[in-house]
């Protein structure tokens, strides 16, 4: 050949293997690194049809399966959950359509897909060979979360959820619903069958699907007078401080008064001033109302409740938030006065008003709560040991102190006299009225057990009555906890 057509062929497989190298460059990075997101995209038609071909890995706690997969043909998987409804609102659902809970926030992880388990070898993303599904390990303890379920579906109410928070951690210990569903029903394979399930839930008026400890708000009454205390403190007040009560206060340019409950008439909450300590111990509304309104007023109790996580959707596992409880912003003293009891515009979660309870007993400090202790590879290695930091410090330690202080002095001679010599050292009722319905939503919120509490719990039940029934359900859950 021509010395120009030598260089001439030559130029041509120079460029020839530059664009072969592209192209395995390019082959690989698709299949090594953006699988995921192609499988995960809603345009692919392949997406819902091959969910269930992997073998996902479990969901644990003390040892006990909560979820796994189990095969159901040549080819595929199905999702087993054992006692679905106590553990639905941790484990929530893998189904056709999605996935909730701890399903959601470690779908990736339980399926195998997630790059920290990726570590054996890179060809088998690039030849499309599945790395094995890891082991997601819940911070709930299984006995407690137990007494918990049972507790408040044998309670004969509406509506139930408790929430139990490690105050040193934000562990999450125990999440519970009612009504609540079994999760075996909708992770069927058969899509119409999903479909049936799913409707037939959908359609109950009190939503079982509806994670309530987390993902439902409701105005949490006299329990908010807890922030509206530790406003004052930060105001300058402390526990023995005098503070105006009396039977009936009505706010700046209001036209109705607000009152104490009928059942306080003749005690403390009666006298013009009496010591802070004892107003939150008698749960005296005038006592908050005016403090809401008038002094320290509507703005510190707002940044008082923003510090315990009020105004945020809290994400408790990767991806998984709660509904936003609020306190309402607002120059309208009659509408800062009924919210400073838990009324009007307030609502609350019961994982929030957990974190009210575990920022009092951490001294201050409200950790980041979280559903995930830990992440292990298919042959058991740690992966990942979750352990998030403090979200915010909402009290000095005086004044958690002194907070902790009103909260005892609750059981020992207040509102939840009744539980003294339980397991609960310090707590809060709290009985909010609920609009045109002929229950109420009764709420405790306290610490325990009364040697060395480290436990925070918070108790929502909807029935007539008052907020101290609830309180026997958090004493026999905190029992469950220290037993």
């Amino acid at each position: 050949m021509e010395p120009g057509t030598d260089r001439a062929l030559a130029r041509t497989w120079v460029v020839t293997l530059v664009m072969v190298v592209a192209l395995m460059a390019n082959i690989t990075y698709v299949q090594g690194f953006e699988a995921q997101d192609l499988r995960d995209d809603s345009d692919n038609a392949r997406r819902l049809d091959d969910r269930f071909k992997i073998d996902r890995g479990p969901i644990v706690a003390d040892g006990e399966r909560l979820a796994w997969s189990e095969k159901a043909d040549d080819e595929r998987y199905r999702r087993r959950y054992r006692n679905g409804p106590v553990f639905a609102p941790v484990t929530g659902y893998f189904s056709v359509f999605a996935q909730t809970g701890l399903e959601e926030a470690a779908n990736h992880f339980l399926d195998g897909t997630d790059d920290r388990l990726a570590t054996s070898n890179l060809m088998d993303k690039i030849i499309g060979r599945h790395v094995p599904g890891g082991t997601v390990e819940a911070t709930v303890d299984v006995r407690a979360q137990h007494a918990a379920y049972e507790a408040l579906a044998g309670s004969g109410v509406r509506r139930a959820a408790a929430v139990v928070i490690d105050a040193d951690s934000g562990a999450i210990l125990v999440m519970a619903s009612t009504p609540s569903y079994d999760p075996n029903e909708v992770s069927t394979l058969d899509r119409d069958d999903a479909t049936a399930a799913f409707a037939r839930l959908d359609d109950q008026p009190l939503k079982p699907l509806l994670n309530k400890a987390a993902k439902e708000l409701f105005p949490p009454g006299s329990t908010f007078k807890t922030v509206v205390a530790a406003a004052a403190l930060e105001a300058g007040a402390t526990a023995d401080t005098g503070v105006r009560a009396g039977r009936s206060y009505t706010p700046p340019g209001a036209g109705q008064a607000i009152n104490n409950d009928a059942g306080d008439i003749g005690g403390s909450c009666d006298l013009r001033r009496i010591p802070l300590i004892e107003a939150y111990a008698q749960s005296c509304n005038t006592t908050f109302a005016y403090m809401g309104a008038e002094d320290p007023g509507n703005g510190a109790v707002l940044r008082k409740a923003a510090g315990f996580g009020f105004g945020d959707r809290i994400e408790y596992a990767d991806g998984v938030l709660s509904a936003a409880s609020s306190f309402p912003e607002t120059d309208e003293a009659a509408l800062s006065a009924l919210g400073s009891i838990g009324q009007g515009s307030t609502v609350a979660a019961p994982l929030q008003m957990a974190m009210v309870a575990a920022g009092v007993l951490n001294d201050g400090v409200v950790m980041q709560p979280h559903l995930i202790d830990r992440l292990r590879a298919p042959g058991g290695r740690t992966v990942d040991d979750i352990s998030p930091g403090p979200m915010s410090r909402t009290m000095d330690s005086e004044e958690a102190e002194q907070m902790r202080d009103m909260m005892e002095a609750v059981v020992e001679k207040g509102t939840a006299e009744s539980l003294k010599g339980t397991s609960v050292l310090g707590g809060k009722t709290g009985t909010a009225d609920v609009a045109d319905a002929p229950y109420n939503d009764r709420w405790f919120i306290g610490y325990g057990p009364r040697e060395d509490p480290e436990y925070a719990v918070a108790v929502m039940t909807e029935a007539p009555g008052y907020g101290i029934e609830s309180g026997p359900i958090a004493a026999t859950i905190l029992d469950a906890l220290s037993g």
